[in-house]
């Protein structure tokens, strides 16, 4: 049965030790995973790190990558949030050209997408976006005929959500 390719976001906990990254980086490279985005960082526990993982594949690819995550001594767990309820968010820092008189018209964009301006300089805005991948294109789109001087993203984060109880 053949399976189609699509996104897939892994949530990793692993422990929080030199070398981990780098071990899970080589299994995606070693065996020709492409990995979409990659953010890393300590949980509430010191110790502990999540590491938040986009990749493409089919369902049979995705479960060799697990597997093989799965084997590696600091990793704790391994879930696939992909087909099950999560929350996903990405920011994005924008520098936009912010001509006198473009600059009211920044603002509306910045207020309709719920962005906010993080720094004003005398030629640029820094603004600050937060959300799914989708909006964070959309406003790149509007902005870039405003002149778009650089742009950082941190890649996907996420969480599985809590299942509901149902009342009885």
């Amino acid at each position: 049965m053949a399976y189609k390719t699509e996104k897939h976001i892994l949530s990793l906990i692993v422990e929080n030790q030199p070398g981990v990254l780098s071990r899970i980086v080589g299994l995606f490279s070693g065996r020709g995973f492409n990995i979409e985005s990659l953010c890393v960082a300590e949980t509430a526990e010191a110790d502990i790190s999540r590491i938040t993982l986009v990749t493409l594949g089919d369902m049979d690819i995705i479960e060799q990558i697990k597997k093989q995550l799965n084997k590696l001594i600091n990793v704790i767990k391994v879930i696939d949030l992909t087909h099950r309820p999560f929350v996903a968010r990405d920011m994005a820092l924008i520098k936009v050209r912010a001509r006198p008189e473009n600059r009211a018209e920044i603002l509306r964009m910045v207020d309709i997408f719920r962005a906010r301006v993080v720094d004003v300089g005398a030629l640029f805005y820094t603004v600050e976006v937060i959300g799914d991948l989708e909006k964070i294109r959309s406003l790149i789109n509007l902005l870039t005929p405003m002149g778009i001087k650089e742009v950082a993203r941190t890649g996907t984060i996420a969480l599985p959500r809590e299942l509901k109880k149902r009342s009885k």
